[in-house]
């Protein structure tokens, strides 16, 4: 069987794990960076806010980027 016509139950159960696991934490980035980017005032985001939606759909960089560097701490 080639690589490109796996299915799901030609994994193992291993496999089957390491991509729920994996797949997992990029929903919970995807979440917790789209939520925070909703509520945080535009001042306190580096760039426009329109041009990190589209950013946080590259999966997993997007997220991982605008929660490492496209937010501003609000000042204390």
């Amino acid at each position: 069987m080639t690589r490109a016509n796996r299915r799901w139950r030609d994994l193992s159960g291993r496999q089957q794990a390491a991509i729920l696991t994996l797949a997992s934490v990029e929903l919970v980035l995807t979440t917790r960076a789209a939520t925070d980017l909703w509520s945080r005032p535009t001042g306190q985001v580096r760039g426009h806010k329109t041009l990190w939606w589209p950013l946080l759909l590259v999966q997993p960089f997007g997220p991982i980027a605008y929660l490492t560097l496209g937010r501003i701490p609000p000042p204390r």
